[in-house]
């Protein structure tokens, strides 16, 4: 049985972008999951990715599902000059960013 350590950590994103940059963040986030896992922060399991628009408001945001490697993997992320490039590229970008860790829930 895994340790916690080496557990996967399901991450669910949601991204908000500013006014007018919805095409360069969505570029941006196409290539996230795929530079995670080329330096070994991300599970095997590819990420899923989808527009989405608020039904109240019309705003349009992203959602990004992935797997960290593990519990370490997010820390080690941000002292990776690569990840760091994405990630402070995405930040003028946005308008809000949410993050979550999934854990399962045991319903029969």
């Amino acid at each position: 049985m895994p340790t916690a350590a080496k557990t996967p950590v399901t991450t669910l994103v949601w991204y908000y972008p500013k006014s007018g940059r919805a095409g360069e963040l969505t570029r941006l986030v196409a290539g996230h999951w795929s530079t995670l896992h080329r330096l070994g922060l991300a599970t095997d399991r590819p990420a899923q990715v989808w527009s989405a628009r608020d039904k109240r408001s019309g705003d349009p945001f992203l959602v990004e599902l992935f797997e960290w490697r593990d519990a370490a993997a997010s820390e080690t992320a941000h002292q990776t000059p690569e990840v760091m490039a994405i990630w402070e590229t995405m930040g003028p970008l946005l308008e809000s960013m949410k993050l979550a860790q999934l854990d399962p829930l045991p319903i029969a």
